[in-house]
């Protein structure tokens, strides 16, 4: 049964898989997450190398329209024998939300919009997020939501040099969505295993060596409902891996 085994799960906004193929394949290789959650591929299926898009030993699914935006989903077959079923809800646009049906768990590659041309998309997108995980919730699913969410949860999210009043990504209004989404009894992974770590971040812009001096933003997440965050025995950013503006954040469960 797949919500009790040993489980790793990962979530990485590559900004754009087929610039960092290579990249991706090395950590793969190097990882091999049960399960894979990407973010801004930035591609079509058949825009995808072969390589990339045959990865050895998973299922794929690759939800991308182009040059923007795009999500995917893996599962190594040694975790689900035969292909799951994967899916959008309704509210997804611009390719931004894939899910993947394990059994008891329920898995969803998430992008958030960043909301700078349009931050009332932004906001309509974390609210039907926040209300269709209560719903599986209230149905007894059992989730873990990964991705690029776009928002900081609080000010210790957000490095001291990089705090801007009213910034998007930090303004009550998309906070408050957030902590909806949380609120539908899932569990914080990254600050519930470092709670006490104010130098956790996930994102970078990219100038001014500003990665190397880890000064960031935490906007990348895994969360998981309590049955399922109680298993959970770490949750890592690995900011050595690639060269995207974001790190991978790899969570491990235990059977």
């Amino acid at each position: 049964m797949i919500a009790a085994m040993a489980l790793t799960v990962a979530t990485w906004n590559v900004n754009g898989l087929r610039a960092r193929a290579t990249q991706f394949l090395d950590w793969m290789a190097r990882d091999r997450p049960d399960v894979v959650c990407l973010q801004e591929i930035k591609s079509k299926p058949e825009q995808l190398p072969p390589e990339v898009h045959d990865a050895a030993g998973y299922w794929w699914y690759w939800h991308g329209a182009g040059g923007y935006s795009g999500v995917a989903l893996g599962v190594r077959r040694e975790v689900a024998a035969e292909r799951p079923v994967f899916a959008h809800p309704a509210f997804d646009h611009e390719t931004r939300i894939v899910t993947a049906d394990l059994g008891e768990l329920l898995v969803a590659s998430v992008y958030v919009p960043n909301g700078g041309k349009d931050f009332a998309a932004k906001l309509a997108f974390l609210g039907a997020l926040g209300e269709w995980a209560a719903a599986l919730r209230s149905a007894g699913r059992r989730l873990v939501v990964c991705g690029d969410l776009n928002v900081a949860r609080t000010e210790r999210d957000v490095h001291p040099k990089e705090r801007k009043p009213n910034q998007i990504g930090t303004r009550p209004e998309e906070r408050a969505l957030l902590e909806g989404l949380v609120g539908a009894d899932l569990v914080d992974l990254g600050r519930a295993l470092d709670p006490d770590n104010d130098n956790l971040f996930t994102w970078w812009a990219p100038w001014r060596n500003l990665r190397q001096r880890n000064i960031g933003w935490r906007i990348d997440y895994v969360l998981a409902t309590t049955a399922v965050a109680s298993r959970a025995a770490a949750c890592k950013v690995l900011a050595e891996v690639g060269t995207s503006d974001h790190a991978p954040v790899l969570a491990e469960l235990a059977g």
